[in-house]
């Protein structure tokens, strides 16, 4: 299988610029190690998710490395920008409330209970991916592969586990990170996501056959 590294390698830039450099702008590259932890978490993890993809499912990490396509969505093309600027935001506020504006006084056990969550989060991000062959980073009906509804595995509870999963991740990052208040910016970054959700929705019940039922 031909890997596009051009894509892998802007897919990985994007990442760091989204959560490295708003995390570390406001306080520098000092000893933060919660800051560190998560960035450790968060990466290992999506490096190995497309390696794991690579090896079991080479298709969905192809679907995965798209940046575009021409049957995406026009309405989608807009998401992508929207979902890393407010991602980008909510890390610069909570890099913000901890070394600036002091805001948060958040107890270490609650600390390692959003390390919990955020882990937890994981493990519903890895059954979608393990689940949903047709997993892809844009709205696009992918009819060359011959999409199909997905109803196993987290499709049995949630209609879109991948949101669900972030939603999980809004919530465990500031308690990690020990800044309750990017809670409320994290919110944001929500109604971003629940937007896309339901046109996502939209287009599945008119275009993909049997999602409806």
């Amino acid at each position: 299988m031909r890997v596009n590294l051009k894509s892998t390698a802007m897919q990985v830039g994007i990442v760091l610029i989204v959560y490295a450099l708003p995390l570390f702008l406001p306080g520098g590259l000092r000893a933060w190690p919660a800051g560190w932890l998560f960035l450790g978490l968060w990466f290992g993890f999506w490096l190995v998710m497309p390696i794991w993809s690579y090896l079991h499912n080479p298709a969905l990490f192809q679907e995965r490395m798209r940046v575009g396509a021409a049957d995406q969505k026009g309405w989608d093309r807009i998401f992508p920008l929207l979902i890393n600027l407010t991602l980008f935001a909510w890390l610069l506020t909570i890099s913000f409330d901890v070394w600036r504006w002091h805001w948060s006084h958040v107890p270490l056990w609650l600390q390692i209970a959003g390390g919990f969550l955020l882990l937890c989060s994981f493990a519903l991000f890895f059954l979608t991916f393990r689940e949903n062959s047709f997993l892809s980073p844009l709205v696009r009906l992918q009819t060359e592969r011959g999409q199909t509804v997905i109803s196993t595995g987290p499709y049995t509870f949630v209609r879109h586990p991948m949101y669900a999963a972030m939603g999980l991740v809004v919530i465990s990052v500031p308690l990690l990170l020990g800044a309750c208040y990017g809670t409320l910016v994290g919110l944001i970054f929500m109604l971003v996501l629940a937007r896309r959700a339901v046109l996502e929705e939209r287009t599945l019940r008119q275009e993909l056959p049997g999602y409806a039922a």
